[in-house]
């Protein structure tokens, strides 16, 4: 659409992205399908991610169908846990609005990757590298996946 100028008039973000949040995070309101379910692992303190019976690979973010070889056949499994930071960025706040936090991508065992915090070390001490692992943390009937250093491993 042109606002007669020759340009494109810009979209309005929330045209583009209804839910935010589905961004960033799981949608808190999924009640039904693959989100749902793996929401409903996690806030019974669960860690599971979808296995293809089909091509024999992981799949994350949960789906309805693998994102590999188009098959429906997705099963459940949890994960080792295990994993490697592939990158970081600390996110900088005053003290007051709960201070530094990170932000990682986690490559796990299985072979997919996914974003979380490392938790139990300073934020500017996430390397990447670093060897993790996932803990599933229950808050207010809401579970939460996050990685700590795995020590066994260092």
């Amino acid at each position: 659409m042109k606002n007669g100028t020759g340009r494109r008039q810009p979209r309005h973000w929330r045209l583009i992205h209804p839910k935010p949040y589905a961004m960033t995070a799981t949608d808190p309101s999924a009640t039904e399908g693959a989100e749902a379910q793996y929401r409903q692992a996690l806030d019974q303190g669960r860690f599971q991610i979808q296995h293809c019976d089909a091509c024999d690979r992981a799949v994350f973010y949960p789906r309805m169908l693998c994102p590999h070889c188009g098959a429906q056949q997705l099963s459940w499994r949890t994960p080792d846990g295990r994993g490697t930071v592939y990158s970081t960025t600390t996110v900088r706040r005053k003290p007051e609005a709960g201070g530094d936090y990170n932000v990682a991508l986690v490559d796990l065992l299985e072979g997919v990757r996914l974003m979380s915090r490392i938790e139990g070390v300073a934020p500017d001490a996430v390397r990447i590298g670093m060897a993790v692992r996932a803990q599933v943390g229950v808050t207010e009937g809401r579970g939460l996946l996050v990685f700590v250093p795995n020590k066994e491993a260092q």
